[in-house]
């Protein structure tokens, strides 16, 4: 039952799994959807923590290869998602341990999308990301 329910209303079958551990009626509960729903949730907190820093890195690759198109815009997404990746890593501080590498894979998907907006040649971007993790996170850090 549990697991067409997860099929026809997810809402629903959440609320169901979550009364069952709660009744600690584990031999009703839908084990394998729960199981990936939990891995679900881990992966797509790593997404977001991607998401950001590409967001980060290609703004000021932006601010940095175009400072004659600075603007209060781009200030503001910076500043924004600077605070929200805190949070995030805040809330999931293990994931902090981790920055440098999701530095590392996000700065290639930032340098194309730098591309796609100034119109610059990918190489003209540096090869590796010229910022630290630390210097991502500094609000006050902007070249």
């Amino acid at each position: 039952m549990t697991a067409s329910l997860y099929e026809t209303d997810f809402y629903a079958w959440t609320q169901r799994q979550t009364e069952l551990l709660r009744l600690e009626e584990f031999e009703q509960i839908d084990w394998h959807n729960l199981i990936e729903e939990i891995e679900d949730l881990g992966n797509s907190t790593r997404r977001e923590v991607a998401s950001r820093l590409q967001l980060i890195i290609m703004h000021l690759l932006k601010w940095q290869f175009q400072p004659e198109h600075r603007s209060s815009s781009w200030e503001a997404t910076i500043a924004v998602q600077r605070i929200d990746l805190q949070e995030l890593l805040d809330n999931n501080p293990s994931l902090r341990a981790k920055l440098a590498d999701f530095v590392t894979h996000a700065y290639p998907y930032a340098v194309k999308k730098a591309a796609v907006e100034t119109k610059l040649a990918r190489r003209t971007f540096p090869e590796t990301c010229p910022y630290t993790a630390e210097q991502l996170l500094d609000e006050e850090y902007w070249l």
